[in-house]
């Protein structure tokens, strides 16, 4: 399918940021380990987020979906183990994540998915899960999916690089509370996407699980204990909100986006900052967004150390900006969906822009013209490109992967003034 996006004039209007796809990830699966029952208010429905929801309940858990929330009947951790191969689709983080929490299971759990995530790295958690005595390995002993996890955490000291994925890090903490004996992980060297890990351990602080940390050795420490059932609403995402922001930025912007919260511990909050410096106007308030611009903006540097999923995101910005944008910080980007860097260098240079990969980033010089590309079936590319279409018109082949994360994406952009369509 391709999406067709067609030049706008403006993005207009009022509206409720979509659910957080990493809260609804991490509330399904803290939930399903609780003692007692659980609703979740405003899950995020996608793929990705059902992943999560079918990997849980494979492993035991009843979860009941209404509209506008699931129930969810906690094990306490006592995970059966399932009867076929765990399959998480496209979902990196399902995978990850489940990956320490399979150890809870009494005999072996098989992880995988689709081609994709296949040659997703997780030798990085293997490694550092054998320090808790959790036997867990790749079927294909290269270190990607199929992972294979033998039930039994006994906990104990381990450690972990803290510029490979914070997913890895959020996965042990996760599972640590039920093991037998706690545990103790130090993170080496430089801690990238600290905020994921934040907003880890504030879901694992609402379900009444505590958290001892160090800044000064980076060391993480989690004493056996339970979590606990509760009602839970997921907060607007940020991440899915970029785009809107972002729409509302490139062109004559008038946009107001509630459920979008002022303390929220999201890294992707810098979207705001961002479009700020380039030339938006940003008011913000204790749970709503409001974004206003003339759609002329400047190009900026900027760090995605800790927000790596706005890659995407801001270097389509650079593209439709006057002068040139500078993204660095993103090294890890390269192990994500798919290798973003390369892949948004690529079709950004099909647009006739002039970009230089860096091994952490890129360099964009602005003047975006309209043209064919392609999402390499990556949910964030396709997204981000739709922004370049709406201020230059474009077509993306393989348009339909926004799904992942964003199901009703190109229905929300018409309803705000935007014009995008899916075609066969």
């Amino acid at each position: 399918m391709k999406l067709v996006v067609e030049k706008s004039s403006s993005i207009k209007g009022e509206l409720k940021a979509p659910p957080s796809k990493s809260y609804t990830h991490r509330g399904v699966i803290i939930s399903s380990l609780a003692k007692g029952n659980s609703l979740l208010r405003n899950p995020l429905e996608s793929e990705d987020t059902w992943a999560s929801l079918e990997s849980c309940r494979l492993m035991g858990t009843k979860i009941d979906q209404g509209t506008g929330h699931w129930q969810v009947e906690g094990t306490n951790g006592k995970l059966k183990t399932p009867t076929n191969v765990v399959d998480v689709k496209n979902s990196g983080t399902t995978l990850r994540l489940m990956t320490s929490v399979a150890a809870l299971a009494p005999d072996y759990t098989i992880l995988s998915g689709d081609d994709s995530l296949r040659n997703r790295p997780m030798q990085d958690l293997l490694d550092s899960l054998q320090g808790l005595n959790v036997n867990a390995f790749s079927s294909r002993m290269n270190g990607k999916p199929p992972i294979i996890v033998e039930g039994g955490f006994k906990g104990g000291f381990t450690t972990i690089r803290g510029k490979v994925s914070s997913q890895f890090i959020s996965s042990i903490l996760i599972a640590a509370p039920l093991s037998q004996e706690g545990v103790e992980l130090k993170v080496e060297g430089e801690f990238i996407s600290r905020p994921y890990v934040d907003m880890t351990l504030d879901v694992m602080e609402k379900f009444k699980v505590k958290v001892d940390y160090d800044s000064n050795k980076s060391i993480f420490w989690v004493e056996p204990q339970y979590y606990q059932g509760k009602d839970y609403t997921i907060e607007g995402d940020y991440s899915s909100a970029s785009y809107l922001v972002s729409a509302a930025s490139i062109l004559k912007g008038n946009l107001t986006i509630k459920n979008l919260f002022q303390d929220s511990k999201q890294g992707d909050k810098l979207i705001l900052n961002i479009v700020k410096e380039m030339g938006a106007s940003v008011k913000t308030f204790k749970d709503k967004v409001k974004i206003s611009s003339t759609g002329e903006l400047e190009g900026i540097e900027v760090n995605l150390k800790n927000a790596p999923d706005l890659l995407p995101t801001v270097a389509s910005l650079g593209a439709v900006a006057k002068g040139t944008t500078k993204i660095s910080g993103v090294e890890h980007a390269r192990y994500k969906e798919t290798d973003r860097i390369h892949n948004c260098a690529q079709e950004l240079a099909k647009l006739g822009l002039k970009v230089e990969q860096k091994a952490d980033g890129m360099i964009i010089k602005g003047g975006v013209q309209s043209g064919v590309v392609n999402s390499h079936g990556d949910h964030r590319l396709v997204m981000a490109l739709s922004l370049i279409g709406l201020k230059v018109g474009i077509i993306i082949e393989n348009g339909h992967v926004y799904d992942v994360s964003f199901p009703d994406f190109p229905q929300v952009m018409t309803s705000l003034g935007g014009q995008m369509k899916l075609q066969a």
